[in-house]
């Protein structure tokens, strides 16, 4: 059995915060806003893998009201949800993962965010995906004014082990 998640995150840029995406700190002179360090993509993958198991969604896990998630790294978001995701019996088949930035560019950190998920996933880099579009300077994301993330995972049903 095959269940599949989809999600989206977004944040805004701001001053004075780090710019920390896929679990790498990128250098650039804003970062993004949120409880916990603001990290959209790993929201976007930890959201996806809570909703294909029907888990409702990131909020009802991690409430922004909960202090215990204030900074956070996201990562360990990414890991509770792998974690939920084994509890229920299922395995990660395939995330596929879009970051929606201007600036600044992404693929000089891909390998590395691909490497921390999927540690804190339990999986192999090749089950992971990123990649990265900027806005062409139209709406939010070309302004510069926030970052979109998003992330589909294809989840598949453990198969039951026969005892001799």
């Amino acid at each position: 059995m095959f269940r599949i998640g989809q999600s989206s995150d977004i944040h805004p840029l701001c001053e004075g915060r780090k710019l920390v995406i896929g679990g790498v700190e990128i250098p650039h002179e804003k970062g993004l806003a949120g409880h916990s360090d603001g990290d959209a993509l790993c929201h976007a993958i930890a959201e996806s893998i809570i909703g294909a198991l029907g888990e409702g969604d990131l909020g009802r896990h991690f409430p922004d009201t909960d202090e215990r998630y204030r900074g956070i790294c996201s990562l360990k978001l990414v890991s509770a949800a792998a974690e939920l995701m084994r509890s229920r019996n299922y395995e990660l088949g395939n995330i596929d993962a879009l970051i929606m930035i201007e600036r600044p560019k992404m693929a000089p950190h891909i390998e590395k965010m691909k490497a921390n998920l999927a540690e804190a996933l339990g999986c192999d880099q090749s089950q992971i995906n990123v990649k990265a579009t900027r806005g062409e300077k139209l709406g939010y994301v070309g302004r510069e004014e926030g970052v979109l993330a998003q992330a589909v995972v294809l989840l598949e049903k453990k198969q039951a082990v026969e005892l001799l």
